[in-house]
Parts: structure tokens; sequence; C-alpha cells
């Protein structure tokens, strides 16, 4: 299934592409899972159906509870990191064997087709990230790895977005900064298009993850790739927090991000991240 926050509430997808507007009384995807009624959106009675250009997206969750951001978890990405510290003498960094988390700021989020905004706090070195997004649809604490996908609503894409200086202040050691802030600016989380729900995936998740800036290719890998899989990801995030309904999980990102080739987003640009079965995640840069 896969479903859709519009300006009119939650549609669902039909297999011509068209989107059923549901009656249901849940303005957003993230209410109707926060409420154990994503099920319903299934046999929900269709009030209208419209197609994909008559009904504006919103953001598919407004507010996550919690937002957590997986780094280094592509080998790929891990490995271009280890260049970046080597150009600059710096050959003792070892990557972390356990996930790498951050939590972010749920206000941070924006939908497909919506832009980002350069904050005049830090316009400078704004970076993207494409990445799939696990969004939690049952709560739990504690998960074990092989109870892990009973708590999954479903999987979308994230485009994690980051002011790369403050990030860099972070990593020097200055106590100003931080990794969660650099993240944090609003609209530095677009989420979208939909949500497929988890029913649709089966086994290990190897699907081709794409980010283009301008129509260029930047990110290519397939999540299949990842260094701690979504049930590792849950299991160890979860021994720390509980993660409750409507928690984003942001899985990681491969090689290619822009603060590696120094070549930042600026007002114009047009990032698209594609996640085959589940669709591309489109924004503008103001």
């Amino acid at each position: 299934m896969r479903l859709y926050t519009t300006t009119r509430g939650v549609a669902r997808e039909n297999p011509d592409g068209t989107l059923g507007l549901l009656d249901l009384p849940y303005q957003d995807v993230g209410a109707l899972i926060c409420a154990g009624h994503l099920h319903t959106a299934a046999t929900s009675r269709v009030i209208e159906t419209v197609t994909k250009n008559e009904v504006p997206l919103a953001p598919l969750i407004t507010r996550p509870g919690k937002i957590i951001a997986v780094g280094l978890n592509y080998a790929s990405h891990a490995e271009e990191a280890r260049e970046k510290f080597a150009s600059i003498g710096r050959h003792d960094v070892h990557m972390p064997t356990e996930p790498n988390v951050q939590i972010v700021a749920g206000s941070a989020v924006i939908g497909d087709r919506q832009p980002v905004i350069l904050p005049p706090a830090a316009a400078d070195h704004v970076d993207y990230e494409g990445e799939l997004a696990v969004v939690i649809g049952h709560g739990g604490f504690a998960i074990p790895t092989d109870r892990a996908w009973e708590h999954v609503a479903g999987l979308t894409i994230v485009n994690d977005i980051s002011a790369r200086d403050i990030q860099q202040r972070a990593y020097a050691g200055d106590t100003a900064a931080s990794i969660g802030v650099a993240k944090s600016f609003d609209t530095f989380k677009p989420l979208g298009p939909c949500l497929v729900t988890h029913d649709e995936f089966a086994g290990d998740i190897d699907l081709r993850l794409q980010a283009r800036v301008n129509g260029e290719v930047r990110q290519d890998d397939r999540t299949g790739n990842l260094l701690h899989p979504i049930p590792n990801l849950i299991a160890y995030i979860s021994q720390y927090q509980t993660l409750e309904p409507g928690d984003v999980i942001a899985t990681g990102s491969p090689r290619g991000a822009g603060q590696f080739m120094d070549r930042y987003l600026r007002p114009g640009d047009l990032i698209e991240v594609s996640i085959e079965r589940i669709g591309v995640l489109t924004n503008s840069v103001q």
C-alpha cells in the first residue's frame, strides 16, 4: 500500500497511479500511524479520485516525535570520509563499529516539492544526502532484532540536509556547535513523497538509491549495502530510547555528498532523491 498526505487529507495510490482521497479523520499519514489505524487505510472508502497533479502533496508526517539520523552506514561513504581525513593528514581516524546516531528536530520536516530554505545563519555550506527512511508504526523499547520489522509502519525517502560548517565546528570540538543543530534547521528534512507499507517488502531490502542535483547524478548505491541493516538499527537505537509511532530513522547516505567535492547547494538548485519501489523526492533550493 502506498499512502500520501495531501492538502485534502490522506490518500491511497491506485494501480493506475491516481490517488484515492480517503474518508479518514486524519490530516496526515503520521496522525494515522499514531492513532494505530494504519491498517484501516487499505479498506477505507474513497471519496474522490484525483491525479497527482490535481492535489498538492503535504508533508507525509507533519511533526515526527523524533528523527534519528544514522551516519557512516555505507562502506562507500565511510571510505570517502577516510579519504577526506587523509587529505588533511589525519590517518588515525577509525570508523565506528556501532551505529553513529544523532537526534534531529521534527520541525525540520517538509514535504515533496516544498522548498529547502538556506538559513541566513549558515547558508554557504548546505549539503544534501539521499537516504532510505524507516517510519515506526508500533513503539517499543529494547526491541529484539528478529522482531524489529513488526514495529515498522513502512519506508519512505528522506533528504538529510546539513549545514556542514556547523557540523565541522562540532567535529573540531566547538562546544557551541552540534551535529544535531547542523541538521535541524527548518526545511532541512524533506520527507516523502509517500509511505510504502512494510508488507510490500520482504527479507533484505536491496533498493537502488540515487541523489541528483540539477539532473547530475551525485549519489548512486543500493540499500543492500547498509553496514547496519534496518532490524539492527531498530534494535540498537531502542536500547537507548523508546521508539514511538511516527518516529523516523534516516538510515544513512552513500558516497557522493557535496562536502567531499566542495559542491554545496545554491539558490535555484533542484534536488531529486529516488529509491526504486518508493518514488522520487523532489525539492528546490531557495
